[in-house]
């Protein structure tokens, strides 16, 4: 294999992309034949030894085409590659023989449910999941009683979180399930278009309405009704190509 450029196989292998390789080759993250990396600098996988932080890069990792998978995450399962606490993770959902490389494509929390990308094209993920992109996402929430109006229109325009405003979200009431003369659960579907962490949860919490059940439908024009939890596809090239389209 010829030499490319470090960025262009760290990316290749899955790891992160190319703008954040060259932040990891400048944080001396990254050593060929034991020599911290420079930016720009071209590394041959066959017959150099590259490592970042400290692991070896897999020299197989570089071939082969790209996967993009598209998976419903089941309530329980961590959006992560692994998990300290040994809970299960969304690549427990893979065969083995497809997971190698392998990382989601933002998180979704442990208590949620629905779609999230799985991917081992670093460049991808980040065009997908940068917030310049505002890819949207759709949500299925159910929340704890009935919240008034007024409360759903300050989500809708933004709320503090963290020292800093929300961007405008999509919400829409669809039904209430209490009883006459007692208070229920209200559904609403939720479209955002940035993704903190657990920022439904925290929104519907600012307002005295915890959501009791929480679950994505659609990732920007992907949606697919028929996937079963724990179940996954490959995305089609049809669908890459949307997910990569301003």
């Amino acid at each position: 294999m010829s030499a490319e450029r470090l960025q262009k196989l760290l990316a290749a292998a899955g790891l992160c992309s190319r703008r954040e390789a060259e932040e990891w080759i400048s944080d001396g993250r990254v050593l060929v034949n034991g020599k911290p990396a420079v930016l720009g600098q071209k590394a041959d996988p066959a017959a150099d030894a590259i490592r970042v932080d400290g692991k070896p890069l897999r020299r197989t990792a570089t071939t082969g085409p790209r996967r993009y998978v598209l998976l419903c995450k089941p309530k329980g399962y961590v959006s992560t590659t692994s998990d300290p606490q040994g809970r299960p993770t969304v690549l427990d959902l893979v065969p083995p023989a497809l997971r190698r490389g392998l990382k989601p494509v933002g998180r979704l929390d442990t208590a949620s449910e629905g779609l999230i990308l799985l991917t081992d094209d670093g460049d991808f993920a980040q065009a997908v999941s940068h917030p310049s992109r505002g890819v949207a996402k759709e949500y299925r929430v159910k929340v704890w009683g009935e919240p008034p109006e007024k409360s759903i229109e300050r989500l809708r325009r933004g709320i503090v979180l963290d020292r800093r405003k929300t961007a405008p979200a999509e919400i829409e009431r669809h039904h209430s399930t209490g009883r006459r003369g007692e208070e229920g659960n209200t559904w609403y579907t939720v479209v955002l278009h940035e993704g903190r962490s657990r920022q439904i949860r925290r929104m519907f919490d600012a307002i005295g309405h915890p959501v009791s059940k929480l679950s994505r439908v659609a990732i920007g024009p992907i949606r697919d009704s028929k996937l079963s939890a724990g179940a996954f596809r490959k995305l089609t090239e049809g669908e890459i190509r949307k997910l990569l389209k301003k």
